[in-house]
């Protein structure tokens, strides 16, 4: 594996300082890597079930077209793949976020160009050995989608969720007439895929064009997601899909008035521990255009809660970036792409962005302003939210910025507490489940909701346990000798 740029001794001694631009003492920052071109522009990033961290890159690699990478919580980068490492570049280009799926491997898809694939779907071990599992626009006029924009979600099938922004059977004359208008995807994880929903399928697309965010799979067992474009009032849309494929619009946005302060573009949702969803928008929300934060029911019920860049200064951020995620501590955390105490961002620059804490009632803190040390050592440009690692912390990358400028990778500490999380989320009485955490080799036992279960320990960071007769949905806990580790989510027990 070729290593990557290793945080410097100077960096070290910026990392430490790194309490700049804190709202409390609890709180704080640290700069752990730079990248450079063997890996530039990282993309987001997921915990791997030995601890480490595991992301892509949009640049860099040995050919250019983007690389995966994995990271230790300390901050040395190695790069595992290199994409366009194959004649054609039949690999693919340009590869979009992560997930590591049940059976330890990593999947992914690639958004592909003119110079290769239009788009491919990927499996990659933990020692960097991929496998093309599928190629878009293998059918004819690419019926079957083309280049996805967005990571995959695997579901409690087993099988992986996502969407392709364009291609598929539907050319509406005057909005998407040359390439399609986006679809929504089933593949298996031996590559065979199905079309579960072509954009565009409704009168003056009121179901909305062009899926750009990951989907996700609700605690009723379907997908939900957003359209970036059309809709009723060409704002986008918030959908609900079946995994048989019939999809639900719930809400258009700029339905209220021209200048849309309900949003406009939305970048992707999150289920909320009390069942409703949030997400935001890149543009929208009144007088200056810079996104909003909203809440939706899972019957539609919309709501704005927050307006980024209320008075034009944007101090506290502007154009809210996909990957929302919500701590353990019910608060959720996101990055805006430009804003912050710098400011100076247009649609034809980056950053320098925010980190940003707001509350289900929309009250929003700034956690930190980018580009706050010289030379934009901090990074520069977030294009993806932060992901919380079993450790408590928050962990995530600017595109931008670091000593060699093409980007960091940073650790947020809020003080919350470490816990355990499960793959999958929900299974039935029998099944084994997948438990991460840390210290967990000394783990004493394990209850689904109060109902023991038989476990094994796997290494520090894992263990699987039997999902026990009598267990209903609620936490799991892990009991060590040091202290009881409850999981992130309501872990659901199905028939």
């Amino acid at each position: 594996m070729e290593k990557l740029s290793i945080l410097k001794p100077a960096v070290v001694l910026l990392a430490v300082s790194a309490a700049l631009a804190i709202t409390a003492s609890a709180q704080t920052f640290t700069t752990l890597a730079n990248f450079d071109s063997a890996g530039a522009s990282p993309w987001s990033v997921v915990q791997g079930f030995n601890g480490n961290f595991y992301g892509t890159t949009q640049g860099g690699g040995a050919s250019g077209y983007g690389a995966v990478f994995e990271v230790p919580p300390q901050g040395e980068l190695s790069e595992l793949y290199s994409f366009c490492s194959q004649p054609d570049c039949a690999d693919g280009e340009y590869p979009w976020g992560l997930v590591q799926a049940t059976d330890g491997n990593f999947y992914g898809t690639t958004a592909g160009t003119s110079s290769g694939p239009y788009g491919t779907v990927f499996k990659l071990t933990p020692r960097g050995e991929l496998t093309t599992l599928y190629i878009f626009c293998s059918q004819t006029n690419c019926a079957d989608g083309q280049n996805p924009w967005a990571g995959l979600i695997q579901a409690s099938n087993g099988n992986f969720y996502g969407t392709t922004i364009v291609g598929g059977a539907n050319r509406i004359a005057g909005i998407c007439p040359d390439s399609g208008c986006g679809t929504l995807f089933e593949i298996t994880p031996a590559g065979k895929l199905t079309t579960l929903y072509n954009f565009c399928s409704q009168p003056n697309c009121l179901d909305g064009a062009y899926p750009i965010s990951n989907l996700v799979q609700a605690r009723n067992g379907d997908f939900y997601g957003v359209a970036s474009e059309r809709g009723a009032a060409y704002g986008g849309t918030v959908f609900e899909i079946t995994p048989a494929g019939k999809l639900t619009t719930l809400y258009s946005f700029c339905v209220q008035i021209s200048s849309c302060p309900d949003g406009q573009d939305p970048n992707g949702l999150v289920q909320a521990s009390n069942g409703n969803f949030y997400g935001t928008t890149y543009f929208g929300g009144g007088g200056y255009n810079n996104g909003t934060f909203f809440e939706i029911t899972p019957t539609g019920k919309f709501s704005t809660l927050y307006t980024f860049c209320p008075d034009g200064a944007c101090s506290n951020g502007a154009n809210p970036n996909p990957g929302l995620v919500q701590g353990t501590n019910g608060k959720f955390y996101g990055t805006t792409y430009c804003g912050g105490l710098s400011n100076g961002c247009n649609e034809f620059s980056f950053g320098p962005g925010t980190l940003f804490e707001i509350s289900a009632t929309g009250k929003l803190t700034t956690i930190h302003s980018f580009c706050s040390q010289t030379n934009c050592d901090d990074g520069q440009g977030p294009i993806v939210g932060p992901v919380q690692a079993t450790n408590g912390k928050f962990y995530g990358t600017t595109t931008f910025g670091g000593v060699d400028g093409d980007g960091t990778f940073f650790s947020l500490a809020l003080g919350v507490k470490p816990f355990v999380e499960t793959l999958p989320t929900a299974a039935k009485v029998g099944a084994k489940v997948i438990v991460l955490g840390n210290n967990l080799a000394v783990t004493e036992s394990v209850s689904f909701n109060g109902a023991a279960a038989i476990f094994t320990v796997v290494s520090d960071t894992e263990i699987t346990a039997i999902v026990p007769g009598g267990a209903t949905s609620g936490p799991i806990e892990v009991t060590t000798p040091s202290r009881v580790l409850k999981s992130n989510i309501v872990f659901r027990v199905t028939k």
